[in-house]
C-alpha cells in the first residue's frame, strides 16, 4: 500500500486531537508509523536509544509538513522502568495528555538455537516483552484519563507456529501477544483498547537487512516474495495503515486481537511438488476416482448383482424426488 492509497481511505484529520508515543520510532516500521500518525493529525513523540535516528524522524516529519509544535523525541531505553516513566512524563508535560502508545521497539537476529547465548536470548526478551510491559505500565494512568486510550503492540508471525533460527524473537513475540490479550482484558474497563499488529516480511528495513546476512538485497526480496501467497513483500506503509485504522475512531471496538498484516505469509508451506506437475496429475486422479454420487458402493459395480442393485437404487431415488403429479404422469 502506498501513501496515495491511504489518502483515499482516511481523512487527513483521522487522528486529530490525539497524542501518540511511538517506541522504536527512529527507524523502520516505527518511524513510518510515527510519521503517518503525525500526517493524519496526531501530535507524536518518538522514543528510542539513538539520538541521531530520532532526529532523522523529526526531519522526515518536517518534510511531510508536520510543524515542530506537533512532534518531539525522547531519548531512552524501553528496558528501563525509569526511562519509560520519564518518556511518558515528558510527553504529557509537553502535550498535556497521552492517548496512544505504539510499542514498536524490537531486537532480532538469526542464530542457531544451540549456539545462542543466554545473554543474547535475554536481550531480545527484554527489549520486546519487558519493554512492551514497561511502556504500557508507565502509560496506564494517562491512557486511563484519556477515556479512549489505545495501545498497539507491534509483534510478528514468527511464533505462528515457529520460525527457523529465531527462537529468541519467537519467544519474545509470543510473550508480547500474551501481554496484548491480558491488558485488553484488564484495562478495557478503563476505556483502553489493546491490540497487536503482526507484520510479515517487510522490504527495506534495518531488521530485514539483519536477517538477510550477506545475501544480495534484491535476491533476498525475491526469495521473501516467493513465500508470500499474494506474491509480494510488505511495505512499511502497510503496517502504518493498519495502525492508523486501529488508532482512528473506526477501530474503537477492536481490542485483544492481533491483526496479521503479512499477505498470508504465516500460512506458507513449501509445495510437495511443482504446480505444473500437480495440475496434470490432479485431472487424471479426478477422472479415475469419479463415482456416481448416489452409489452405496465404494468402487464401481463389478458383478451383475451389484449393477442390478445400483439400478434399483437409482429408480428409488427418482421416485422419491418426483411430485405426486409427476408420479401419476409416469
Amino acid at each position: 500500500m502506498d501513501s496515495a492509497s491511504i489518502q483515499r481511505v482516511f481523512r487527513r484529520d483521522a487522528c486529530a486531537g490525539r497524542v501518540a508515543l511511538v517506541t522504536g520510532g527512529g527507524s523502520g516500521i516505527g518511524q513510518e508509523i510515527a510519521v503517518k500518525l503525525a500526517e493524519y493529525g496526531a501530535k507524536v513523540a518518538v522514543f528510542g536509544r539513538r539520538e541521531t535516528a530520532l532526529q532523522s524522524t523529526m526531519d522526515l516529519m518536517r518534510e511531510r509538513g508536520v510543524p515542530d509544535s506537533a512532534c518531539m523525541f525522547v531519548q531512552g531505553d524501553v528496558r528501563s522502568t525509569e526511562s519509560a516513566d520519564n518518556a511518558v512524563a515528558q510527553v504529557v508535560g509537553r502535550f498535556g495528555k497521552l492517548d496512544v502508545l505504539v510499542n514498536s521497539a524490537a531486537g532480532n537476529f538469526l542464530a542457531l538455537a544451540e549456539k545462542l547465548s543466554t545473554n543474547a536470548f535475554r536481550t531480545v526478551m527484554e527489549i520486546d516483552a519487558i519493554g512492551t510491559f514497561n511502556m504500557s505500565r508507565a502509560a496506564f494512568e494517562p491512557l486511563k484519563r484519556s477515556g479512549d486510550g489505545r495501545i498497539i503492540n507491534i509483534t510478528a508471525t514468527l511464533q505462528l507456529p515457529a520460525t527457523w533460527y529465531q527462537v529468541q524473537a519467537s519467544a519474545a513475540k509470543a510473550a508480547v501477544d500474551s501481554i496484548t490479550r491480558s491488558l485488553a482484558l484488564e484495562w478495557g474497563q478503563f476505556g483502553i483498547r489493546v491490540t497487536g499488529v503482526a507484520p510479515g516480511p517487510i522490504a527495506d528495513t534495518t531488521g530485514t537487512a539483519k536477517l538477510g546476512g550477506d545475501v544480495d538485497p534484491e535476491e533476498r526480496k525475491k526469495f521473501m516474495a516467493s513465500t508470500v501467497p499474494v506474491g509480494r513483500v510488505g511495505a512499511k506503509t502497510d503496517i502504518a495503515a493498519a495502525v492508523l485504522y486501529l488508532v482512528s475512531p473506526v477501530g474503537n471496538f477492536v481490542s485483544g486481537d492481533v491483526l496479521i498484516v503479512d499477505g498470508g505469509h504465516y500460512l506458507y508451506k513449501k509445495p510437495v511438488m511443482p504446480r505444473e506437475t500437480l495440475e496434470g496429475w490432479s485431472k487424471k486422479m479426478e477422472k479415475k476416482s469419479r463415482i456416481t454420487a448416489d452409489s452405496k458402493f465404494a468402487q464401481p459395480p463389478q458383478t451383475k448383482r451389484q449393477k442390478m442393485e445400483m439400478k434399483a437404487n437409482r429408480c428409488a431415488d427418482v421416485q422419491r424426488e418426483l411430485t405426486p403429479t409427476q408420479a401419476l404422469d409416469r
